[in-house]
C-alpha cells in the first residue's frame, strides 16, 4: 500500500523477467509503486503479487506488445494522464544479430519499433509531465553494442547507439529541470534476450557474462551517483569521459564553409 514514503511510481517495461523484473524488485524495495509492462501477463501477475506481498507498494500491470501501435498508444495515454508517474525505465527489447544481407526483415521491422520506436514514444509521453512537476526520471537500457562497430551487430547496435544518443541529448534539454536522464549500456548479460538471437549467451566466454543482479545494481548505483550514462562493467570511468573529450575536439571541424584540403588535390593515376 502506497505511503508518505512513496517515491512515486516507476513504469517498467519489458518488466516480467530478466532486467525489467529485476529492476521492478529493486524499486519496489526502493519505495516505489509500480506499473509492469510486458506481453506476458502470466508472468506479469506473479511479479505484482509477489511484489505487493513483500513490500507493501501498489503494483499494476499493463499487458502490452510494444511493437502493436493500440498497445503503445495505451502506455502513452497512462504515462501522459498519471501524474503520480516520477519515473520511467525503457528496457523492452529484443536482438537479432547476424548479417544483414540474410536477416528476417520482418524480424528487424520489429526491433526497430521495440527498441527504437517505442522508447522514443514513451519518452515523449512521460517527459511534459515531469518537467511541469519538476521531478522524475527517465532510465533508457542501451548496450555496449552501441560501441561496437562488427558484422552481426547492424540494427541491433545502431537502434542502441540510438538510444544513448537520445538519452545525452535530452539531458542537454532538461537541464536544470529537475528531471535526471541515465543510459545504461550493460555488457552481456545473463537475459533471455539471446534466445534465438542468433547468438546463444552459452557461446560466449563465461568472464564477460555478467548475472542480472549485478548490472541492475550497478546501474542504479550509477544513477545515485548522478551518472548520465552507466557502463557496468567499465573499470575506470575517465576511459568514457576521453571518448567523450576525443568526440568534442571534432566538433570544430565537422561543419565548415570550405571542404578539406584532401578534397581538392587531384588524383594522379
Amino acid at each position: 500500500m502506497s505511503n508518505e514514503h512513496s517515491k512515486g511510481t516507476a513504469l517498467v517495461t519489458g518488466a516480467s523477467a530478466g532486467i525489467g523484473a529485476t529492476y521492478a524488485k529493486r524499486l519496489a524495495a526502493r519505495g516505489y509503486d509500480l506499473v509492469l509492462v510486458a506481453r506476458n501477463k502470466a508472468r506479469l501477475d506473479a511479479l505484482a503479487a509477489t511484489l505487493s506481498a513483500e513490500t507493501g507498494r501498489t503494483v499494476r500491470t499493463l499487458v502490452a506488445d510494444l511493437t502493436n501501435g493500440d498497445d503503445l498508444a495505451k502506455v502513452e495515454a497512462l504515462l501522459k494522464s498519471d501524474v503520480s508517474i516520477t519515473l520511467l525505465v525503457n528496457n523492452a527489447g529484443s536482438a537479432a544479430l547476424g548479417p544483414f544481407a540474410t536477416a528476417d526483415l520482418s524480424r528487424l521491422t520489429q526491433e526497430i519499433e521495440l527498441n527504437i520506436v517505442a522508447p522514443t514514444r514513451l519518452a515523449h509521453a512521460v517527459l511534459p509531465g515531469l518537467v511541469s512537476r519538476g521531478r522524475g526520471a527517465i532510465i533508457n537500457i542501451a548496450s555496449v553494442m552501441s560501441q561496437m562497430v562488427q558484422p552481426g551487430n547492424s540494427v541491433y547496435g545502431g537502434g542502441k547507439a540510438y538510444l544513448l544518443h537520445l538519452s545525452q541529448v535530452l539531458a542537454q534539454e532538461v537541464n536544470g529541470a529537475g528531471v535526471k536522464i541515465q543510459a545504461v549500456l550493460p555488457g552481456a548479460t545473463r537475459t533471455e534476450i539471446w534466445n534465438g538471437s542468433g547468438v546463444e549467451i552459452d557461446q560466449l566466454p563465461a568472464n564477460i557474462i555478467m548475472e542480472v543482479d549485478e548490472m541492475v545494481d550497478a546501474a542504479l548505483a550509477g544513477f545515485d551517483q548522478g551518472e548520465l550514462v552507466t557502463i557496468p562493467s567499465l573499470p575506470d570511468a575517465a576511459d568514457w569521459q576521453r571518448l567523450l573529450d576525443a568526440r568534442a575536439a571534432l566538433l570544430p571541424n565537422l561543419s565548415r564553409n570550405e571542404a578539406a584540403p584532401r578534397y581538392k588535390t587531384p588524383v594522379t593515376a
